[in-house]
Order: structure tokens, then C-alpha cells, then sequence
């Protein structure tokens, strides 16, 4: 293989696809969440995350938590939650039985923009997904995608 050879072989190849896919659906939703509703896709998909917490038991995440949730290292995340904090989209607490911890809710306020910005999030993310179907590179990865189901909640 030479440098100006792009064909990778084996795994390469499906990493390379994968990063490409990746890369294109994030620009496309990055563009449509800050044009339409002045977010980010990793404060959209912080804001999605926590919205599914419960009061029940193991219901709450802890930062560590959310920042495997997120794909985020835990200071990055604490940066981003301190970030929608100031925007009143977030509140921090801490955690009744464990004085260590601190727990994010998502407030009415942040709960309005993610409902007002889950279309606009969807609706980029197929216009994505069916533009990158038409990329031979990308369709296999795309058809998998589209055959995936959600895990079962608990």
C-alpha cells in the first residue's frame, strides 16, 4: 500500500466508513440544532439523556455517568452542564443519601427547547442518513443502522 493508495483493507476500511458517516451526521444536525434552535448536538444530546432520568431507584446519573452517555470525558461534561446552568436549561443538587454526589435535572425550561428541538434533531438526522445512502461507502452502514432496535428499558 502506498500514501497515495486510499483504499484501506479490512477493518480500516469499515473504521474510515464509520468516522465518515459519523462526521456527516453530526455536521448535518450541528448545523439544523444551532440555525433553528441555538443548541449544539452535544448539548441536545446532553439535555435528550438527562430528560430520561426517573425518580425511582438508579434513576438519576451521576456525571461520570453522564459523560459515558454523552461521549465526553467528566470535564468536558462538567463544562457543557455548566454551560446550559447558565442558560437556566439545567440545575445541579446534591444527592440526598450521598453528600458526594450531584445529580443534573433538566428544567422546564431546557424541557421546552428539546421538545421544540427533538423534530429538527430527527428530521436532520434522516435527511443524513438518506443522503449518505446514496454513498456506496456509507449505504451498508446505513442499512445496519436502520435495522437496529433500541435495548430493552429496565
Amino acid at each position: 500500500m502506498t500514501v497515495t493508495d486510499t483504499a484501506a483493507t479490512g477493518p480500516a476500511h469499515g473504521w474510515n466508513a464509520l468516522a465518515l458517516l459519523h462526521g456527516r451526521i453530526e455536521t448535518h444536525i450541528e448545523h439544523a440544532l444551532q440555525q433553528h434552535h441555538d443548541l449544539s448536538a452535544r448539548e441536545y444530546s446532553l439535555l435528550d439523556v438527562l430528560s430520561r432520568q426517573h425518580s425511582g431507584e438508579g434513576g438519576h446519573l451521576r456525571m461520570h455517568q453522564v459523560a459515558d452517555a454523552v461521549i465526553l470525558s467528566q470535564s468536558a461534561t462538567t463544562r457543557l452542564v455548566t454551560r446550559l446552568e447558565d442558560r437556566a436549561l439545567l440545575t445541579r443538587y446534591l444527592c440526598a443519601t450521598d453528600r458526594r454526589g450531584i445529580y443534573t435535572d433538566v428544567t422546564p425550561t431546557g424541557l421546552t427547547l428539546l421538545t421544540q428541538a427533538r423534530p429538527t434533531h430527527d428530521t436532520a438526522l434522516r435527511q443524513a442518513l438518506d443522503n449518505a445512502a446514496t454513498d456506496p461507502r456509507l449505504a451498508p452502514l446505513v442499512d445496519t443502522l436502520e435495522t437496529l432496535t433500541p435495548p430493552p428499558t429496565h
